[in-house]
């Protein structure tokens, strides 16, 4: 099971860091990823990073803005996002690559 929490509404410019809470698997041994969905757009993949933490990617149109982390013990991951712009609305979902689980999706909204 995957549980986001973080989201909500924030100004352009904004902040936000969201969490991903994993249960039912061994969370060191799974890829993680974030993904986002605007509305009448498709699924798309926001950030990557590898099991152990070392392999890292992101889209390029939130490079240098956000920032994807996992803290193994805790059994979650994160992703920082800063200096949000309204085209960042979406709703926001981590996945599990290597279970094929995705959490419930959690709402970003950018917006003055």
């Amino acid at each position: 099971q995957l549980v986001e929490s973080g989201g909500g509404l924030v100004q352009p410019g904004g902040s936000l860091r969201l969490s991903c809470a994993a249960s039912g698997f061994t969370f060191s041994t799974s890829s993680m990823s974030w993904y986002r969905q605007a509305p009448r757009k498709e699924r798309e993949l926001v950030a990557y990073i590898s099991d152990g933490g070392v392999i890292i990617s992101y889209a390029d149109s939130v490079k240098g803005r956000f920032t994807i982390s996992r803290d193994n013990p805790k059994s979650t991951v994160f992703l920082q996002m800063n200096s949000l712009k309204p085209e960042d609305t979406a709703v926001y979902y981590c996945y599990a690559n290597q279970f094929r689980s995705w959490g419930q999706g959690i709402q970003v909204t950018v917006s003055s």
